[in-house]
């Protein structure tokens, strides 16, 4: 059970302090979908008048919750959000779609509002059917003590292996009048980007059109969600969604209808920092993991080559288990661009660990220093940099080291 873990010891040292956000309120209950005795399910509603924008797993396999928000979102407009942990309600055929049409339906009488305009997720084992029907009656009471704070409620309500909750927030301004952004996400295992990964939840006061929010969220999760892997598994379940309650405008904020629009610049950028902020918050807590690894690849042919040889770096589990040891295993680098696909000239690379170059130009640097490489190996945060030498391209992504731990947790994870 997530709660029995110890938390990662590359957890944050301190929790941020998340601040209302207008128009949102909140509550947990304990639905007992899988786990005892620990809140498992998150009922959050929003103000008339919210907008809405989603990024989903790619999976040919997806979860009935998934495809529900995905028939909902086309609406813009979004009244209410219901996440459960324990039960990823997955590959769970006609139970799967009733369930998720009767949570909605329990979701809507206990609002007051459409069941079109209530979304979705789940995270947790696949396979399982869900009962909906331990809903009745939890989420009617779970409506009566909604409210605004705190947010660490919700972080750990949808988490499953999670070690820690995962929390980010900003405040910019837009013309003048000040804006909130706060997000939470779950995710340890199971993880590789095709949208973003796992679940996470984005939402602000700000007042901006459906179509301008998924372009922004569209463009902002591919160096955040889209740059972190885990273990190489893309989940069936993945949702990101960013929801916009408009509730600025009530003090002088523009709606904005497009998001080029220059006045957004700030607030664009802030998006993308809580976005990254919770990436590397996944990261950091990837099943078993004992480091954070950040791969840097420069001179490849394109951003779109670099990426590629990034995630071909980033997933060997060679490269990962070397890390795990404290080894500093070029060659396995060196293996992972050569598999990636990607041009690549074997006497033009470079790589280095941290600021310690140990191979350049096809062969080991003449000043490598194993003392003073196997010492930088010893840091929880390992810098992996990889230099292609053919072009301007970059890209970073993220990912952890590979343990003992990762399978132990796995290898019971149904059972």
């Amino acid at each position: 059970m997530a709660h029995d873990a110890p938390v990662s010891p590359l957890a944050p040292k301190t929790t941020p302090k998340v601040g209302a956000v207008e128009g949102v309120r909140f509550a947990t209950a304990e639905a007992g979908i899988r786990y005892k005795g620990r809140t498992d399910v998150l009922l959050l509603a929003l103000d008339e008048g919210t907008t809405v924008a989603g990024v989903f797993t790619k999976s040919k396999c997806p979860s009935a919750p998934v495809e529900w928000c995905r028939a909902n979102l086309p609406k813009g407009t979004a009244r209410a959000l219901v996440v459960n942990s324990g039960n990823a309600n997955a590959f769970t055929g006609a139970k799967g779609r009733e369930a998720t049409a009767l949570t909605a339906k329990i979701a809507a009488k206990a609002l007051g509002c459409g069941e079109d305009e209530i979304y979705l997720a789940s995270t947790g084992v696949i396979g399982e059917p869900l009962d909906a029907t331990k809903y009745e009656g939890v989420l009617d009471e779970t409506a009566t003590r909604l409210a605004p704070l705190p947010w660490i409620d919700p972080a750990r309500a949808i988490m499953t292996t999670d070690t820690f909750p995962k929390l980010a927030t900003a405040t910019v301004k837009i013309e003048g009048v000040p804006v909130t952004i706060a997000g939470i996400a779950k995710g340890a295992g199971m993880i590789a980007p095709d949208m973003a990964t796992m679940l996470s939840f984005v939402f602000t006061d700000a007042a901006i059109a459906a179509p301008a929010l998924q372009a922004l969220l569209s463009k902002g999760v591919t160096d955040s969600f889209n740059a972190v892997t885990i273990d190489g598994d893309t989940s069936t379940s993945d949702t990101l969604m960013l929801f916009a309650t408009g509730a600025a405008a009530k003090h002088g904020a523009p709606v904005i209808n497009d998001a080029k629009d220059p006045r957004l610049s700030r607030f664009r950028r802030a998006l993308t920092g809580v976005l990254a902020d919770l990436t590397e918050q996944v990261a950091r807590d990837g099943e078993g993991a004992r480091k954070l690894v950040r791969i840097h690849v420069t001179g490849a042919t394109s951003k779109k080559s670099a990426r590629r040889i990034a995630m071909s770096i980033a997933n060997s589990p060679l490269v990962k288990t070397a890390v795990a040891g404290e080894d500093a295993n070029w060659g396995r680098i060196v293996m992972a661009v050569g598999k990636a696909g990607e041009p690549a000239e074997r006497d033009r690379l470079s790589i280095s660990f941290g600021g310690i170059r140990v191979a350049h130009e096809g062969a080991r640097d003449p000043a490598y220093d194993e003392a003073e490489t196997s010492a930088y190996m010893k840091n929880d945060v390992i810098d992996i940099t990889v230099d292609i030498g053919l072009g301007r391209g970059t890209d970073r992504v993220m990912t952890c080291d590979l343990t003992k731990e990762y399978v132990a947790i796995n290898g019971d994870y149904r059972s």
